[in-house]
């Protein structure tokens, strides 16, 4: 199964001055697998380290933090040495060892010609994580004595985008003759029927990749739904597991509410709905770890799109989205058939189901969540980002229905030099850059 940073890995594994990678992620999205699959391809061995519930490993990183002797330490419990530049060290759930965390800094600092990258995931301090709502890593959970800010390279792992779900289902042909395809030249009907049917798939599997594996394997809607509910029964058991005992009830709460907060008209997302009685002040804290965790995204409003947005963000109105399109499907109790037969009882749910498949997009190619604009009850717009000088404001419509009112109004009041609106409809250019829902992916090339 091919995912995209793996180019990245072997842009670090290249790179003259090297320090420790560390890819953080939501749970299950393939950090393992990426980082043994890139040592396969790129090293000539692999020394794999798991610090979840291994003593005897936190033991090597106990007392002083002397590269060398680790090294050799790892190298004994492996019974096998650790060549400098040959074998790729990976330390797999790192956040279960501060010790680790600080030694990353002497890695860097001491002994830069031993290749290491470090995995980990669940709830992250935002100045670790670098960006508002970037899925982060656990090391909330350890406390780090230091966090060697400065001596670790970051890369962000996310289930898997649609571009990498149409190559998983052996669509590289396809994906090069789209790359290919000049702007705003429209992609043949011969190619539109399948990318659409690719898609509708898409929105019933998600991006978890032991989601797709299964997909691929059986084509069994039945047993493609057995993995999904696994992976959100051990999302609800880390709530249990590693986060504070008294914010347990509250993390469920808001999990379990966010398809039917996004099923609403408004789609804001309301404390006050989660449970009667909860106010804003008692949910904050649960929010925070489940942004951290990386297994929701928060988009908030802004009334004016001036630079920076950050700057005129409301942040006491906003939408709550799924990290993956597959699993909010699973949790709102979607049929799988509702998807790929045009049900009209799914028609009100599909706006919100297509938005939260455009966020994820989205993020694949951006270092910040987006935001959304409204004014007043007038008008709303699903998404707005900075480019470049550019703010870009993205309307979002699940069908080939390309009326879009509220954007119209954004560009009165506004004049931004591109928009982009996203539907079942093939490309067309002009001021309005109307990009396919299938395209997405390939959204930089129609922002010029």
């Amino acid at each position: 199964m091919k995912r995209n940073l793996l180019g990245d890995l072997k842009k670090w594994k290249d790179s003259p001055a090297h320090k420790p990678l560390l890819v953080k992620g939501v749970r299950q999205c393939g950090k393992t697998w990426l980082l043994q699959e890139f040592g396969r391809e790129c090293y000539g061995d692999v020394a794999y380290f798991n610090f979840e519930g291994n003593v005897a490993l936190s033991a090597r990183f106990e007392g002083d933090l002397d590269v060398r002797r680790i090294i050799s330490e790892l190298g004994i419990l492996r019974q096998k040495s650790i060549v400098p530049g040959e074998t790729l060290i990976i330390l797999d759930e790192i956040q279960f060892c501060n010790q680790a965390l600080t030694s990353l800094k002497y890695f860097c600092e001491n002994a830069p010609e031993y290749h290491v990258v470090c995995a980990g995931s669940l709830l992250p301090p935002h100045e670790i994580c670098g960006f508002r709502g970037d899925p982060g890593l656990g090391v909330a959970l350890s406390k780090p004595l230091s966090f060697p800010v400065g001596k670790v390279d970051f890369l962000t792992l996310r289930p898997m985008s649609f571009e990498e779900f149409l190559l998983a289902n052996g669509e590289e042909l396809l994906c090069e003759h789209l790359r290919a395809l000049p702007p705003y030249e429209k992609v043949s009907e011969l190619f539109t029927e399948r990318l659409e049917t690719l898609l509708k798939t898409y929105y019933i599997v998600g991006g978890m990749p032991e989601a797709v594996q299964t997909w691929l394997d059986t084509h069994d809607v039945q047993a493609l739904e057995k993995v999904q509910q696994a992976i959100l029964d051990s999302y609800e058991l880390d709530f249990a597991k590693h986060a504070p005992p008294k914010d347990f009830p509250k993390l469920a709460a808001i999990w379990r509410s966010i398809p039917l907060q996004l099923a609403k008209e408004s789609s804001k997302f309301i404390f006050s709905q989660v449970k009667q009685g909860w106010r804003a002040k008692d949910l904050e804290d649960a929010l925070e770890w489940l942004l951290g965790a990386g297994l929701v995204h928060k988009v908030t409003k802004i009334e004016k799109p001036f630079m920076p947005l950050s700057s005129y963000e409301d942040q006491t109105f906003f939408k709550l989205y799924l990290s993956d399109v597959g699993l909010l499907r699973k949790m709102a109790g979607l049929p799988a058939a509702a998807i790929l037969e045009k049900s009209e009882p799914f028609r009100k749910f599909k706006g919100s189901l297509t938005e939260n498949y455009v966020l994820c997009e989205l993020l694949h190619g951006m270092e910040r969540t987006p935001f959304f604009w409204r004014s007043g009850n007038i008008a709303e717009v699903d998404f707005v980002f900075q480019h470049g000088m550019d703010i870009v404001p993205v309307e979002v419509k699940s069908e080939r229905n390309d009326k879009a009112k509220s954007l119209s109004e954004y560009r009165k009041k506004f004049a931004p030099r591109v928009a982009v609106k996203t539907t079942m409809q093939n490309v067309g250019g002009g001021d309005v850059r109307k990009v396919p829902l299938y395209l997405l992916w390939q959204l930089e090339k129609y922002l010029t």
